[in-house]
């Protein structure tokens, strides 16, 4: 078994996509009509799916509420290019969690330790 998809549903499809090209993610050409979407991943990678509030709402039945945590992990290569991405991120207006967790926990799995 392995994770296939990882969806997030959001209020405003264009600053969700300003937000996720931030640390990398490439998009098709966004249309402001579309409901879903999905950046290119590598093969072997979980997707992203971005879906409208109003397109979860439909399948649902009901609007969708914010939990009070979610996360997933993007890997990089180096602590220079977590630090880069979290500047541009930063810089972009939006918030950012780092700090010396973060590069440990990022350090200890690049090296395929288990915690």
């Amino acid at each position: 078994m392995k994770i296939d998809a990882v969806g997030v549903a959001t209020s405003n499809l264009k600053r969700t996509v300003t937000f996720y090209r931030l640390p990398g993610f490439e998009f098709p050409e966004y249309k402001e009509n579309e409901d879903h979407l999905e950046p290119k991943t590598p093969n072997g990678s979980a997707r992203l799916m971005i879906d409208s509030k109003r397109s979860v709402k439909e399948y649902l039945g009901e609007a969708p509420n914010p939990g009070n945590h979610g996360a997933f992990a993007i890997q990089y290569s180096s602590a220079g290019e977590i630090d880069a991405v979290a500047k541009k991120v930063k810089d972009a207006g939006f918030y950012a969690v780092q700090g010396t967790l973060g590069r440990f926990l990022g350090s200890a799995l690049r090296r395929g330790s288990r915690l």
